[in-house]
């Protein structure tokens, strides 16, 4: 018999919804100490509010954390010898340009180079190039018939091809960074294999920013190599262009091919999102029920605090997580319901405060533009095996699904 591996209750899914442990967690303990699928100690916060508090509150707590999965001799990049760095981490260093390790002000520094070109002004312009992408994988899919793995065909190449169009990462590397992606994200791996994926993925983009640094393109990397160049060094923009490539096309996939199941779960929802009508409010609703992410960057506390009436002392690690928080009864009725007729009003799916997820506009961009395109391309879309056969991937840091077998 094959043992099951063990799972802190804050990774674990019962296909689109938390397991009650977490429910549990949040109404009586809800700042607790767990065991990390690393074996190691940290506090899990669990309501809403606590979650915001620790996420909006740089002064008390910090990015700037060793991982708490790391074990004994491995270097993030984000520490000294004697604790946590107290400025940015070290040029040559693992974990420069990483915008999710850095505290103010390094962090204010890189994220202001970077905003403009994630506004929703500068994202309108993607919107043709979006749609177009979108219907010619469409068109792919109808062409080669049913059935289709709709994660293959759809949610996955969709948001890796407008992520390397818009970084300047050639599409043609995809299989091999989506599987750099997928060794960094599964926790059930060795955290040595996990950290040479990630070594694997520094030195693919160095090499792209050695090019872009001899003749910048008109993309992401080439924008920050012409205008900030001076201000950058290597390894920053290295750690900057892996975190965008990384981010922008896990969340988006999983979020599409998850999101799609579930539409296929409630037909009058689906029908609602096909005909048009409250995509967008789809769209938030969808982010908050998933919420995909089960939590954010470990945050470390910088001085002994109080949340729900539990003290952590300072350099305790914390553990924030977003699918419970995003159902805490604080923030509506009936949250483990899927309803597209709520106001899903402030859901933390893409975190919250000064870390709150940068692409986020164009996350949603690109769900409002696919969701209703598949399901008009397609009316009849449906499971194409039983809803117990599909593979869920149950020990990534980001949720969804393996594969989606569909035919219409």
């Amino acid at each position: 018999m094959t043992e099951t591996p063990f799972a802190p209750p804050h990774i674990m899914r019962n296909r689109f919804d938390p397991v009650p442990e977490l429910a549990r967690l949040r109404a009586e303990e809800p700042v607790t100490r767990t065991r990390t699928a690393f074996g190691t100690d940290a506090w899990l916060v669990t309501r809403y509010s606590d979650v915001r508090e620790v996420l909006g509150d740089t002064a008390r707590f910090s990015n700037r954390v060793r991982p708490p999965f790391a074990p004994a001799g491995v270097r993030s990049g984000l520490e000294t010898e004697s604790g946590p760095a107290e400025g940015r981490p070290q040029p040559g260093r693992p974990g420069a340009g990483m915008l999710l390790g850095y505290d103010p002000p390094d962090h204010t520094r890189l994220r202001r180079m970077l905003t403009g070109e994630f506004t929703m002004r500068r994202m309108r312009r993607l919107q043709p190039r979006i749609e177009a992408i979108v219907a010619e994988h469409l068109q792919a899919m109808e062409d080669a018939g049913p059935p289709a793995d709709l994660v293959k065909s759809f949610a996955l190449p969709i948001p890796s091809l407008v992520i390397c169009e818009l970084l300047g990462v050639p599409y043609a590397d995809r299989d091999e960074f989506q599987r750099r992606s997928n060794d960094r994200l599964n926790v059930l791996l060795p955290i040595e294999t996990r950290l040479q994926a990630g070594e694997e993925s520094l030195a693919y983009m160095a090499g792209l920013v050695a090019e872009q640094r001899k003749k910048p393109g008109d993309d992401m990397i080439g924008m920050l190599v012409r205008e900030h160049g001076d201000e950058l060094a290597d390894d920053e923009l290295t750690g900057i262009a892996d975190l965008l490539l990384l981010a922008g096309h896990e969340t988006t996939s999983n979020m599409l091919g998850l999101g799609t199941l579930l539409l296929l779960q409630n037909p009058r929802e689906l029908a609602m999102v096909r005909d048009g009508d409250q995509v967008e409010e789809a769209v938030e609703e969808l982010l908050r029920y998933l919420s995909i992410v089960h939590t954010v960057l470990p945050r470390v506390a910088k001085e002994d605090v109080v949340l729900s009436g539990q003290l952590i002392k300072a350099g305790e690690v914390i553990l924030c997580s977003l699918p419970s928080a995003n159902r805490d009864p604080a923030l509506g009725d009936d949250l483990d319901r899927f309803d597209l007729g709520r106001d899903a009003g402030p859901h933390i799916a893409f975190g919250h405060g000064i870390h709150h997820c940068l692409g986020a506009p164009l996350a949603r961009m690109e769900m409002r533009t696919a969701f209703p395109a598949l399901l008009r391309r397609f009316p009849g879309l449906r499971l194409a095996v039983p809803l117990e056969e599909v593979p869920f991937r149950a020990y990534s840091v980001v949720y969804g699904v393996e594969s989606l077998p569909v035919a219409w």
